[in-house]
């Protein structure tokens, strides 16, 4: 007798929803579509806003004109960024996964160090397993991780590339939490790096990639060459040595000029 009750209330629950026409149904699908997709057009639109420097009129940086302009963390805006290039790939072949595609940055965020042949093994696995509907990031980090622990997972960083360093359990990286570094060398599992006091050798989980493009990665190089040059010098005194330790924890691509004055003064002086 309560099913039956309980039958009836859902008919006419359900009864009182209004049917919609055809064209609503299609202003309906093409409005979630968009929702769908927010995240998605501010990866595209802030990628075309670094790529083409237009910040530059009022910021020096990319990362301050995200923060004043958006209130994003330093970090937002690259996760939107490569959110929406796993995002382009995903869509080229949403045709086998019924068009289930992403709808937010966190349900792609695990796959953006995988190849792209990869991500979209992932991605229709993981929505296999959420029943056919669009996944968690839950779901799709733990397809990830399986996938990881079955095969030998391509060390994500490249020659020239610029990362900070993450200290977490190596000792000997003691003192170096987020100073930038310069990838010389990659292995299967570590990369040799380049800091401002050195070399060394780290495991892959140890780095942070900080998503600087080709001529800022050019720039880094650059200054780390520089710096090089200097450590080796018998002259360096614990003043330069600072400046040196300071350079070596920039958060930005680029020296301010006060910074690029006290290089070549140092230069200068240990060089002659």
């Amino acid at each position: 007798m309560l099913q039956e009750m309980q039958r009836v209330d859902i008919a006419v629950e359900l009864e009182d929803f209004d049917k919609l026409n055809q064209q609503e149904e299609r202003d309906r699908l093409n409005l979630e579509r968009r929702v769908e997709r927010v995240f998605f057009v501010a990866g595209k639109a802030l990628t075309e806003l670094r790529d083409r420097r237009l910040y530059r009129s009022t910021h020096r940086t990319f990362e301050e004109y995200c923060k004043d302009r958006f209130a994003y963390s330093r970090r937002q805006p690259y996760l939107l960024m490569d959110a929406a290039t796993v995002f382009d790939n995903l869509e080229q072949k949403c045709d086998q996964f019924d068009h289930i595609l992403p709808t937010a940055e966190g349900q792609v965020r695990p796959l953006t160090k995988l190849e792209p042949q990869s991500q979209q093994e992932v991605w229709q696995q993981a929505v296999e397993e959420a029943g056919g509907k669009v996944p968690t990031g839950r779901i799709v980090k733990d397809v990830v991780q399986r996938i990881l622990e079955r095969t030998k997972a391509p060390n994500p960083y490249r020659v020239g590339e610029v990362c900070q360093i993450i200290v977490k359990d190596n000792p000997d990286l003691r003192g170096k939490g987020g100073c930038w570094c310069i990838v010389n060398h990659v292995g299967d599992y570590s990369c040799s790096v380049m800091t401002w006091d050195g070399e060394y050798t780290v495991r892959i989980d140890h780095l942070k990639s900080l998503n600087y493009i080709d001529s800022e990665c050019h720039d880094m190089q650059s200054l780390s060459t520089r710096i090089d040059k200097l450590r080796d010098s018998d002259n360096l005194e614990e003043a330069a040595l600072a400046v040196l330790k300071h350079l070596g924890e920039l958060k930005r691509p680029y020296l301010t000029e006060f910074e690029e004055k006290m290089l070549r003064f140092i230069e200068l002086e240990c060089t002659t």
